[in-house]
């Protein structure tokens, strides 16, 4: 039954649709319509495919955590790779399609938002590869935090414009990119990093990532000769987590568990718990769950991950976290680096801070497991970028 969202009207059950100004509605009707017949056509796809394999590196591999799962004591951890990725994050696998829709429908130019600036990354690696003009709107807060990532997306080629008004994160980028959309929507294609935003754009995120569960599904049988147990992975927006997720809707025995950031916590007025402590609300042009104050006023939220750092949640989240088929769980700043560190120091492998919130959950919840529990944990990026604001945090010491 999961599989049939959206339906008609954009809307997963309560949540989704299109709370827009006017003047976007005919640019979205026509953004569905130009998905529908790209999505099915055999030039588009093969194109697509073949970037996925020779640009970006896929497939990632679903490499089994020997050393963290034998720390742990109980469940036997797999590591989807998506930090293997080309620019080091799952984003690139939404960049290129939306990138590869912009050039089929004769759009010279592009904007994005970016928090952690992985997808900011992303669209002005895959701008450059297109030969597209691109602009990313990112909060001044963000600039400082991912100043490796602004400095990237400089050398490709990319205007970075900053977000000035707010807390100057995620949310506050969003709300200059469409302003901007709004302006210039005849010759602009807006590539929209997340699971968020009006109908179609969390349907056609959630299509160009299901690649990472479409592989987890091949991987795991071909490894173990069955589904895993338990899927879990980071929500800011979500769009890691509905990408793995999706291919197992349907498959009930599979349990899946995003994980939000609780920051110092969701009892303090200091975190990104959307699900946890949210209410039904309008962001971004999406009914959702969304952090706001009892007269509907947005209240910001905090992560010390940069790309958990949003109020709001994808609609089809949402929605799958009212149906009960999926659970989301809070983690917070200080376990997110104590996965942080004990990842790097056990496997090698340097998680960015949002899949670090998944590690973390993995590690409450795996000693209790039997040895014959199969659990994948979605690395959707690599940390390089988030080096500076730890030492920064922990005042130059490494753990």
């Amino acid at each position: 039954m999961y599989s049939k969202y959206p339906d008609e009207r954009g809307r997963f059950g309560a949540f989704g649709g299109k709370f827009v100004p006017e003047t976007l509605m005919a640019a979205l009707n026509q953004l569905e319509s130009d998905y529908r017949k790209y999505r099915v056509d055999p030039q588009f796809q093969a194109e697509l495919q073949y970037l996925l394999k020779e640009y970006s590196g896929r497939e990632t591999p679903l490499y089994f955590a020997e050393r963290l799962t034998s720390y742990l004591g109980g469940a036997k951890i797999y590591l989807k790779r998506e930090d293997l990725n080309h620019t080091g994050a799952h984003k690139i696998n939404n960049t290129l399609g939306q990138g590869l829709l912009a050039k089929y429908t004769g759009k010279k130019r592009v904007i994005a938002e970016t928090g952690a600036g992985q997808h900011g990354v992303a669209t002005a690696t895959v701008s450059a590869l297109l030969g597209l003009e691109c602009k990313v709107f990112m909060g001044e807060e963000d600039i400082a935090r991912q100043e490796l990532n602004v400095f990237r997306m400089r050398m490709l080629g990319a205007e970075v414009i900053p977000a000035t008004s707010g807390t100057r994160t995620l949310k506050d980028a969003t709300n200059e990119a469409i302003r901007h959309w709004v302006e210039h929507v005849e010759d602009t294609f807006y590539i929209i990093g997340s699971v968020v935003g009006p109908h179609p754009y969390p349907m056609i995120v959630r299509d160009f990532q299901r690649i990472i569960g479409d592989e987890v599904r091949k991987q795991m049988i071909e490894k173990e000769g069955r589904l895993p147990d338990t899927i879990i992975a980071c929500v800011g927006g979500g769009s890691n987590a509905i990408g793995i997720f999706y291919p197992f809707l349907e498959d009930e025995s599979v349990r899946l568990i995003g994980v939000e950031a609780s920051g110092e916590g969701v009892d303090t007025d200091r975190h990104a718990a959307t699900i946890t402590k949210g209410r039904p609300g309008v962001i971004h042009g999406s009914l959702t769950m969304l952090l706001q104050d009892e007269y509907g006023q947005v209240l910001p939220a905090h992560s010390i991950s940069a790309g958990l750092d949003y109020p709001g949640i994808g609609p089809e989240h949402a929605f799958l976290a009212s149906s009960g088929r999926a659970t989301y769980v809070p983690i917070s700043d200080e376990e997110a680096l104590e996965a942080f560190a004990l990842l790097t120091k056990l496997e090698g492998i340097i998680p960015a801070l949002e899949s670090a919130h998944a590690v973390a959950q993995a590690m409450k919840m795996a000693p209790s497991l039997p040895k014959d529990h199969l659990m994948v944990i979605n690395l959707s990026g690599r940390g390089d970028k988030d080096v500076q604001s730890i030492l920064k945090y922990q005042g130059g010491r490494v753990q």
